[in-house]
């Protein structure tokens, strides 16, 4: 499993041009399912995003996380970030689950995550997304 994980003052993400996903002030996760990963990883990885202490306290700038903080999460699947592009050009996307056990456990990763207390809002799974947000700091963490 990977993910980027960017701190944002507001973030929305569309399918159609219709809105499917909206917050505030809180995180915005792109999430790449790999082959193999399993529920418990899942379950382990919501975890660490929740405590991922990556917003500012009164004494330190990156102190707090998304649940000090009471933010939101827009979590949007994204399995371009398997993508290999060690031979060649043409990015290889082999090392990404199949969408059936992809969707799966992105669905199962949101709700791990709002299971933290975290109001989560999604994308739409499979569908071409256009996402935009405010990147505040800017903030972006590489899991």
């Amino acid at each position: 499993m990977r993910a980027v994980v960017q701190r944002v003052s507001r973030a929305e993400v569309r399918v159609a041009g219709e809105v499917a996903g909206r917050i505030g002030r809180g995180i915005v996760v792109l999430l790449g399912v790999a082959a193999g990963d399993t529920e418990e990883e899942t379950h382990a990885f919501a975890a660490k995003i929740a405590k991922l202490r990556i917003f500012p306290s009164e004494e330190r700038p990156i102190d707090r996380s998304v649940l000090d903080v009471r933010g939101e999460a827009l979590v949007v699947s994204q399995f371009t970030l398997l993508a290999d592009t060690s031979k060649g050009n043409r990015p290889s996307f082999i090392a990404a689950a199949r969408p059936e056990e992809a969707e799966r456990l992105y669905d199962l990763f949101c709700t791990s995550l709002a299971g933290h207390g975290i109001a989560v809002a999604t994308g739409r799974f499979g569908a071409m997304m256009e996402v935009d947000l405010v990147n505040d700091g800017p903030v972006t963490i590489v899991l």
